[in-house]
């Protein structure tokens, strides 16, 4: 049965774009279309869309406001259109909080070389957000303003002996994560949960160049521990998370003084740069039984092997579970070529993080 899809923009233009490029696969269907939040709230009750796409600047109401109302009244996969601009990564990244599965860049028509737009990347958001499992939004959304604990808020609540070992082994021990779809806001429920003192930690998350910046901000002003963008050839250093940019592999490297971030513009694995794999092999290969992956909500199987490169390798991993996840592929690959020691709730990743570094900093301690 086709994908039924709802598409709301305020420019026909752009409604006719998407509807050429999405009923141009076999397994997906314009069922209508919607000029503003208002129409499209009359068409998702009259067709029961399976996957809505909608634009962020509006009239009436915009993109963010409905998404808000809808998600909280009637949840349902929704895919944003987004400019790739630095104003409208930070929209973006509102919308992830907000629920929206994930995001694609507005088409652009050239006169001399047609539509400017990867169809094929479109259709399979489309298709991974059908899959999604998505859930009603309930209270107010985490910002930095009210985050989940940012600079200088108080960890009384963490284990102190957590803390104690973390911060004597912080420079032996490596954390590396990866994620793609609904990764934005999984990786914030798991940093923002840790504490100030942790070992150095690398991330990739599948998103373009013009977001990683911005996501990498938000974070940093969430959470206790230090959040940026990987620069290359910087020492990776303890209480501080290193994301992969947008444009780049990310790697790990042992330097003189230590570990480094090594940024490659290699082909991409997976059909991904940065790949969560290419992050993982490295980290296998460098930190070995010293490492811990984590493997979070994503579509496809990017990461499976390279955390099956840290397993053997020794390192400690852990794998999302399907019942969290809002695309279960990523994580289910790696739990099924078994690459992952245990899989758990996406609320339970960062406690066994900590449970996980306090035993082992207990062995080498004693």
């Amino acid at each position: 049965m086709a994908i039924k899809v709802l598409i709301c923009d305020d420019s026909a233009l752009m409604r006719a774009m998407l509807t050429e490029i999405v009923n141009a696969a076999p397994d997906m269907q314009v069922v209508g279309t919607a000029a503003d939040a208002f129409e499209a709230r009359e068409r998702i009750k009259a067709l029961s869309p399976d996957v809505l796409t909608l634009d962020v600047e509006m009239p009436r109401m915009n993109g963010l406001e409905f998404l808000d109302r809808l998600m909280r009244l009637r949840p349902m996969p929704v895919v944003m259109i987004s400019s790739f601009t630095r104003e409208g990564s930070d929209t973006t990244l509102r919308a992830l909080e907000l629920g929206a599965v994930d995001f694609l860049a507005k088409p652009r028509l050239d006169p001399e070389k047609g539509l400017e737009i990867h169809g094929y990347d479109i259709r399979e958001k489309i298709r991974a957000a059908s899959q999604a499992t998505v859930r009603r939004l309930t209270g107010p959304v985490a910002s930095p303003a009210a985050g989940g604990g940012g600079k200088g808020a108080s960890s009384s609540d963490r284990p102190r002996e957590l803390a104690a070992a973390t911060g004597r082994l912080a420079s032996e021990r490596l954390i590396a994560i990866g994620a793609s779809t609904g990764g934005t806001e999984a990786i914030r429920e798991v940093l923002t949960a840790l504490p100030a003192q942790t070992p150095p930690i690398v991330l990739v998350q599948h998103m373009p160049e013009m977001f990683t910046g911005s996501f990498a901000k938000r974070l940093d002003s969430l959470c206790r521990i230090q959040v940026k963008e990987a620069e290359n050839g910087e020492k990776i250093l303890p209480n501080t998370a290193y994301l992969a940019p947008g444009h780049s592999h990310l790697l790990v490297r042992r330097g003189p003084g230590g570990l480094v971030c090594v940024l490659s513009d290699g082909e991409p694995v997976n059909r991904h740069r940065p790949a969560v794999d290419v992050l993982f092999h490295s980290v296998a290969k460098e930190m070995g039984a010293n490492a811990l992956g984590v493997i979070l909500t994503g579509m496809g199987k990017d990461g499976a092997q390279g955390m099956l490169a840290m397993r053997e390798a020794g390192a400690w991993t852990i794998a999302q579970d399907q019942e969290s996840c809002v695309v279960y592929g990523m994580p289910r690959e790696a739990a099924n070529i078994g690459a992952a020691v245990e899989v758990a709730p996406l609320k339970e990743v960062a406690g066994r993080l900590w449970r996980r570094l306090l035993a082992s900093g207990e062995r080498r301690l004693a």
